[in-house]
């Protein structure tokens, strides 16, 4: 897995519990995948103000239900001693979350902001990777170049996820499974696009 938009580390294989130790300990955050680790690159402002509106219109709706809801530092156990990537935003309502530390096992919604180096393996790898999460119900890709978000819903056929995308500010990305709306334009509010450039 070379083409992540991050650094990979010396060639050294890592154990699950070497990798944990590390990121409790260290500044920076790593991802790890079945023994490798990759230094996360920075992000732009437009990106890190994009994650902050989905962050809020989130939180706003499901901390008074309960869930939790994170923002890039915390990360995800998308398949159990192998893979443990920094979604840019997830909801947990699961129990065992609520009362975790490190690490999120039981998402409902993952969301990634798409970067110039990144899109590729968020729309290809990581999508392959977190729909084997059982407990997924929803991930959300939005672009931070243009106005334009893509939503991968899961159904009660095993392995079928719907598709759809959203490219106006009037649209309306649905939930319905969780019983939530996410206005477009609120994702992008106070969003200015810029061309694409540099690493984020």
């Amino acid at each position: 897995m070379k083409d992540m938009g991050q650094l990979q580390l010396a060639e050294k294989r890592y154990t699950v519990a070497e990798y944990l130790e590390m990121e409790e300990k260290g500044e920076i955050r790593h991802e790890y995948y079945d023994g490798e680790i990759f230094a996360m690159a920075g992000t732009t402002m437009n990106h890190n103000d994009i994650v902050d509106n989905v962050r809020t219109l989130l939180k706003g709706f499901f901390r008074p239900k309960g869930c939790r809801i994170f923002a890039e530092n915390v990360k995800v156990e998308a398949i159990e001693n192998f893979y443990y990537p920094y979604p840019d935003v997830m909801v947990t309502c699961d129990v065992r979350d609520i009362n975790g530390t490190y690490i999120v096992r039981h998402p409902s919604i993952l969301v990634e902001v798409l970067s110039k180096s990144s899109a590729t393996y968020d729309r290809d790898f990581k999508l392959r990777r977190y729909q084997k999460i059982p407990s997924l119900q929803y991930y959300l890709l939005v672009s931070q170049y243009e106005c334009y978000a893509e939503l991968y819903t899961r159904t009660d056929q095993q392995g079928v996820w719907t598709y759809q995308s959203f490219d106006t500010p009037e649209a309306v990305i649905p939930f319905d499974l969780l019983g939530f709306m996410m206005p477009v334009a609120a994702i992008y509010e106070g969003i200015v696009f810029v061309e694409e450039e540099g690493i984020a």
